[in-house]
């Protein structure tokens, strides 16, 4: 089992088939030029678990600060293949991405989850996180 960034385009692409079944309304183009943008405006990067030459899991995050609360490390996206669920996957990525967020000196790990979304509720609150926050949005 390994856990590692995607770099190249090769490695964002075998992680596509894994994000779409979290992004569904996302094509392969439109993802490809979407992470691209976001890894060179935001930070943003792509983590995925591989285990017998498969991705399992994948997790978008980026480092981002506020005033109220510092540094922090935001998942914006965590799926687990879903043949592979109830496996450990997603734990081990969740893991990873916590220790990571440590050695880069973060105070939090963040996430917005949407409110329909209640097994992945169930998992971060079983992982020792809280519910903090309610998030609004205003489409324009």
């Amino acid at each position: 089992m390994q856990i590692n960034v995607a770099i190249t385009s090769e490695e964002v692409n075998a992680c596509y088939p894994v994000i779409a079944q979290l992004r569904p309304h996302l094509s392969l183009e439109q993802f490809l030029a979407l992470v691209t943008r976001m890894q060179t405006n935001h930070g943003y990067q792509l983590v995925y678990l591989r285990d017998e030459n498969a991705i399992k899991a994948v997790a978008g995050i980026r480092v981002a600060e506020w005033l109220y609360a510092g540094k922090y490390l935001e998942i914006d996206d965590l799926i687990t293949n879903a043949d592979d669920r109830s496996q450990g996957y997603g734990g081990k990525l969740f893991d990873w991405i916590c220790n990571y967020a440590r050695k880069l000196t973060c105070d939090q790990v963040r996430l917005v989850s949407g409110v329909q979304r209640e097994a992945a509720h169930r998992f971060y609150l079983a992982k020792g996180m809280k519910f903090e926050a309610k998030y609004f949005s205003l489409n324009i």
